[in-house]
This record gives structure tokens, sequence and C-alpha cells, in this order.
């Protein structure tokens, strides 16, 4: 079982940044993909960002890009997505998982809340 850890969260002005940490029990240099997902209420969590972590290609969602920048450091076993130029429509609940062969793990989450 691989646990993940996000920190980072918090309350932010519109046009703020933050910066989100997943930490992983096990080395994330083998695995399949590591992402960040969000969710509001009433919702279906969606995919923001992801990357490979053998290649590192990355791929984001279109209303992140230009603004969101995921990257991984194997040696840290962290996935660390910074966001940039933050909206209110940024407000969820943000969760990272871990893709590795047939098995998905989830962390708990970790709130962001743009303000107006």
């Amino acid at each position: 079982q691989v646990q993940l850890v996000e920190s980072g969260g918090g309350l932010v002005e519109t046009g703020g940044s933050l910066s989100l940490s997943c930490v992983a029990s096990a080395s994330i240099a083998s695995i399949s993909s590591m992402g960040w997902y969000r969710q509001v209420p009433g919702k279906q969590r969606e995919l923001v960002a992801r990357i490979t972590t053998g290649s590192k290609i990355k791929w984001y969602a279109n209303f992140v890009k230009g603004r969101f920048a995921i990257s991984g450091d194997d040696a840290k076993n962290t996935v660390t997505l910074q966001m940039n130029s933050l909206k209110v429509e940024d407000t969820g609940v943000y969760y990272c998982q871990m893709m590795r062969g047939q098995s998905t793990y989830w962390g708990q989450g970790t709130q962001v809340t743009v303000s107006s």
C-alpha cells in the first residue's frame, strides 16, 4: 500500500499563487504516472495535470494551461503542482493520484480556496 500526503493548500486571492506538494511513501521513479485532480461539491473529480515519472511527459487540462506547472522529484518521491494566476473557479479540494501498474492510489486531499 502506498501512502500519498498532500500539503500546500490554503486561501489565496485571485491572481495569487500556491504550490501543492504530494509526498509518496514509495519510490515514484518506477511507477507509471502521478497526477493532480480537483473536486468541487456536486461535481465529478477532474484531472488537472499529470506527469509520467519516467519520461517526465506532462499533460495539462485546458483550463490550467499556461498557469499551472507539474514537476516531479524522484529523489524526494515528491510531485509538485505550482499554481499561478489563480482564479475563483480554481477553488476545490485537490487530490494527488499515483498510478502504478494496475493499482491506483489517492491522497486525502488539500483544500484550495481562491477569493475574489
